[in-house]
């Protein structure tokens, strides 16, 4: 899962070098913190939020099949 959402946020930003996800596991919930340059984050954010909410349904929907729960935190640096 870290490895796709890099995967996608990568093609999406102007300096690919600064993307950095890690993954925090929980007891019920993994929870993903997605970092990048701060000029990308608009990119990553999208229009109203629009990106950010797809990525978020994406991740929904791939640990839902999983039975699993995940959460994407978008954070600045």
């Amino acid at each position: 899962m870290r490895d796709f959402i890099d995967y996608i946020v990568r093609a999406l930003v102007d300096n690919p070098d600064q993307v950095d996800v890690r993954e925090v596991e929980g007891s019920r919930t993994t929870v993903y913190e997605l970092r990048v340059a701060q000029p990308d984050l608009g990119k990553v954010i999208g229009r109203s939020g629009n990106t950010a909410r797809s990525l978020r349904t994406l991740l929904s929907a791939i640990s839902a099949r999983q039975g699993k729960r995940a959460v994407l935190e978008i954070l600045e640096d």
